[in-house]
C-alpha cells in the first residue's frame, strides 16, 4: 500500500475552525489557503469521447489509435489522486474546475474536464456539500474557470444546480476585504463560487471570476515559474481580489513526447514538487503575500499542511 505524507488523512478537515480568533477576524484574501489544480481529475473516462477543451492532432489521434492513446491522455489529464472528500479532510478548501457538456449527448448535463471527461458535476458537488455539511465552520473557494460546450442554456443549469445543491451556504457577492471566516459564520456561508463568464452577471450569490485572478506561467522550468508567481504576487496588492498562486509545471508537447509513457506524475511532477514546496515554505501571507497555492497531487507531499501553518507568520 502507498504510504501517504503526514497531514494526508481526516487530520486537517477542521483547519480552519481550529485557527486563532486573531486569524478568523482577518480578510480571508490575507491568510493562506491550500488548493488543488483540476481538483476533479482524480477520474476520468476512458471510454467517453476526448474532450472538446483539446487541440485537433489530439482529437484525431485519440480517433485513430483509440484505446492506447486514451490510455496515454489518462497519464496527463490526471493531476490529483485523491477525492474531493479526501482532499477537503486532507486540507484543501480551493478548487479549480474545468466544465463541459458532453458532445452528442442530449439534455444540458454538464462534467468536470481535462482532455477526457470526469464526473457528473452535480455529484462532486454533493460530495462537497456532504463534507460542509458535517464541518460547520469550513468553507470552501468553487472557481469555474473554464467552459467548454456550453450555450445559455448549460450555464443557466449549472448556476442553478450551484443554487439547488448549496442554497444558504453560497457567500452573496461583497467587498472582498470584508470577507473575513467570522463573517462567514456570523452569516453560516461555506462557499464562495467565482464563475468566468457573463452568464452569471446577473446573480449576486456568483462571484465574477475577476475576484480570483489566477496567474499562469505556462513552462516547465521551476526558476521560471518562481520568478512568475513573485512578479504577480508583487502585483497582487492593487487588485482588490482573492489571489491564486498556481504552483505547477505545464508539460509542452515535447515534454508529452519524450515522458509519453510515464505520464505526467512520474515525467514532470514527482521530482519537481520537493523544490516547488521549498519555495512555498518561504512564503509569507497577508497584504503583498500569498493567498491561494494551489498544486498537483497534493498527497505527494506535505503540501496543505505547510500552507495551513505559514498562516502563523500572520500571528503577532
Amino acid at each position: 500500500m502507498k504510504t501517504r505524507p503526514t497531514g494526508i488523512g481526516a487530520s486537517n478537515a477542521n483547519w480552519m475552525s481550529s485557527l486563532s480568533p486573531e486569524l478568523t477576524a482577518m480578510p480571508l484574501k490575507h491568510l493562506a489557503v491550500p488548493g488543488s489544480h483540476d481538483s476533479f481529475s482524480f477520474w476520468v473516462d476512458v471510454k467517453a469521447p476526448v474532450g472538446p477543451d483539446q487541440k485537433a492532432i489530439v482529437k484525431y489521434l485519440a480517433t485513430a489509435f483509440r484505446f492506447v492513446s486514451k490510455k496515454v491522455m489518462k497519464k496527463w489529464s490526471m493531476t490529483q489522486n485523491l477525492t474531493f472528500k479526501e482532499q477537503l479532510d486532507a486540507g484543501i478548501r480551493y478548487f479549480d474546475l474545468r466544465v463541459s457538456s458532453k458532445p452528442g449527448e442530449s439534455g444540458t448535463e454538464i462534467y468536470f474536464i481535462h482532455g477526457l471527461f470526469g464526473h457528473k458535476v452535480r455529484d462532486g458537488l454533493s460530495d462537497i456539500n456532504s463534507f460542509l455539511d458535517a464541518h460547520g465552520k469550513e468553507m470552501v473557494f468553487l472557481d469555474f474557470n473554464h467552459h467548454y460546450a456550453m450555450g445559455m442554456e448549460h450555464h443557466t443549469y449549472l448556476i442553478n444546480m450551484l443554487q439547488e445543491v448549496f442554497g444558504p451556504k453560497l457567500c452573496k457577492i461583497g467587498v472582498v476585504e470584508e470577507i473575513t471566516l467570522d463573517y462567514l459564520w456570523e452569516n453560516k456561508y461555506q462557499v464562495i463560487v467565482f464563475y468566468h463568464h457573463p452568464s452569471a452577471e446577473s446573480c449576486p450569490l456568483i462571484w465574477p471570476g475577476n475576484k480570483c485572478p489566477a496567474p499562469w506561467a505556462n513552462t516547465t522550468d521551476t526558476t521560471k515559474l518562481f520568478q512568475f508567481l513573485e512578479t504577480t504576487l508583487g502585483e497582487r496588492a492593487k487588485m482588490g481580489s482573492f489571489h491564486v498562486t498556481q504552483a505547477i509545471l505545464t508539460p509542452r508537447v515535447k515534454t508529452i513526447v519524450k515522458g509519453l509513457v510515464k505520464g505526467l506524475r512520474n515525467y514532470l511532477v514527482e521530482r519537481n514538487l520537493p523544490i516547488i514546496l521549498t519555495w512555498v515554505e518561504t512564503q509569507k501571507p497577508g497584504v503583498d503575500g500569498i493567498n491561494i497555492i494551489t498544486s498537483d497531487f497534493v498527497e505527494l507531499t506535505d503540501f496543505a499542511n505547510t500552507v495551513i501553518n505559514l498562516n502563523n507568520l500572520l500571528l503577532n
